[in-house]
């Protein structure tokens, strides 16, 4: 049997996905900043009738299309939605996988024949397509390389065990060849495949190198190509349902536990931990309530999840009962086995539970811990992090005390080089007992701070009669006292 490839090209996948979900009239394109400009990264075929391309700075394109109509380019988003029309392409193909970033491939060998042929399968999936709003150009070929060559210039099936005659009159950039190599092709006259099958092989790879031919080769069938669909993303899930409506906590909080230990069991043989979990549960009356927690470190263990729903649980209104429950894990971390005495719950395990239960309390969002930076600016000798997302910090660079509290400078009524004997705080009247200094700290020249523009400070350790231990600057550039934190 003849293996026959069918390759799919969204000429305009980006503009077709953004248009679905927000119809737009006149010409239109989305927009991508590449250095410090704008340019237009796919646009529909009425900006293109109107003269614009690909790559155009976008105020060049407003020049010449001043009703162009623009939106930001979603690259991530792009990404999701050629990977739903790849799983949606597997009705045509058991075997899928992408091309580019804006192209699929199947390998339809032994199944063109359930459609009624290859044209009619090349028929049925345009019309689907259309419909949907997406702009296709369909090229079917003995190879991966022929398959791409003839959707890219204006689709066609091409006749099995023929590709030379099939594909010989397209363009040699065809072959997936860079600009350069394209340009350098066109400049010697090479500007069709039949041009380049036709030279001895030896003088083309000496001219321009291996990759050539071996593009060539895969589009001609000389040299194999394989379609490489995409595994499947790993799902762990558990669902129960259960034969009479159930109301109470403790049922619910029991049914959960069967559906962790079923789902942990999951995990612990991919060697995963979950870091979400996800409850959903369904009403008699048709309704669904829906819960999730978090975890601060990667973990299947039932036990020590399961107290983690009860306040959660408790909140839900379970309306006529709830008949069926669904748990599921849709963030996961690599949690890989460890030998048994090593096994025992240290420090960092505590301290990642207690993030736990007080993330899924106040927000995991309000928990923080301090990182080191590399500068010597009090503002910014530290990173402010998510503890459930950054591991503890190690130890902290030797050097000078800091403040436990460093706030914003506040100017205080002193004068002189040294520290004053006496001054006025937030209200207090406060005397210096001992002061310790100074501590010079210069800005960093390569930052423009406004707070620094001042210029240097020399830093003092201020232990007053009131109790107070704070941490004052005077600046010699611009005379003046400020407190800027307060030591323990």
């Amino acid at each position: 049997m003849t293996r026959r490839v069918a390759c799919v090209w969204f000429a305009r996948l980006a503009s077709d996905r953004s248009r679905r979900a927000r119809p737009v009239e006149g010409p239109f394109a989305l927009v991508h900043r590449a250095g410090s400009a704008d340019h237009l990264h796919c646009l529909d075929a009425v900006a293109e009738s109107a003269g614009l391309r690909r790559g155009m700075a976008l105020a060049d394109a407003r020049a010449l299309c001043p009703g162009l109509v623009t939106r930001p380019a979603d690259l991530p988003a792009e990404a999701a939605f050629l990977g739903a029309l790849m799983r949606w392409a597997g009705r045509f193909s058991p075997w899928v996988g992408r091309e580019g970033a804006d192209g699929l491939v199947l390998d339809i060998t032994g199944v063109a024949h359930l459609f009624g042929g290859e044209a009619a399968l090349r028929d049925e999936m345009a019309a689907r397509l259309a419909r949907g709003g997406l702009t296709a150009e369909i090229g079917i070929a003995d190879t991966r390389g022929a398959a791409r060559a003839l959707a890219h210039h204006g689709g066609g099936i091409a006749t099995p065990g023929r590709m030379r005659e099939s594909i010989g009159a397209l363009p040699a950039a065809a072959l997936r060849l860079d600009h350069d190599t394209a340009a350098a092709l066109a400049r010697l006259g090479l500007r069709r495949i039949e041009d380049l099958a036709a030279l001895p092989r030896a003088s083309l790879a000496r001219r321009f190198g291996a990759d050539l031919l071996a593009r060539l080769d895969r589009a001609l069938g000389a040299a194999p190509e394989p379609v490489s669909p995409e595994p499947a993303p790993a799902h762990f899930g558990a669902r129960l349902t259960l034969p009479e409506p159930i109301g109470h906590t403790a049922d619910v909080m029991e049914g959960l536990a069967r559906l962790l230990a079923r789902l942990c069991d999951r995990l612990a043989d991919a060697e995963q931990g979950a870091r979400r979990l996800r409850l959903e549960l369904r009403r008699a009356d048709g309704g669904s309530a829906r819960t999730e927690i978090g975890l601060a470190r990667p973990m299947h263990d039932p036990a020590a999840i399961a107290p983690l729903f009860e306040r959660a649980v408790a909140a839900i209104d379970a309306g006529f009962g709830i008949d069926a429950l669904r748990l599921t894990a849709p963030l996961t971390e690599p949690m890989p086995a460890r030998q048994i005495a090593a096994a025992r719950e240290g420090a960092g395990d505590r301290l990642a539970d207690l993030v736990t239960r007080l993330g899924n309390r106040a927000g995991f969002e309000n928990i923080r811990r301090l990182h080191p930076a590399d500068s010597h600016i009090p503002e910014r000798s530290f990173l402010v992090t998510q503890a459930a997302w950054s591991d503890p910090a190690g130890d902290w660079p030797a050097g000078p005390e800091r403040p436990l509290v460093i706030f914003a400078p506040e100017p205080i009524a002193a004068r002189g080089t040294t520290p004053p004997e006496r001054f006025r705080w937030r209200g207090m009247r406060l005397t210096t007992l001992r002061a310790t200094g100074p501590e010079r700290i210069a800005p960093e020249w390569w930052f423009d701070d406004p707070a620094w523009r001042s210029g240097l400070r020399d830093y003092w350790k201020i232990e007053t009669h009131q109790g107070r231990r704070l941490w004052l600057f005077h600046t010699p550039q611009a005379p003046g006292w400020c407190v800027q934190g307060e030591f323990a």
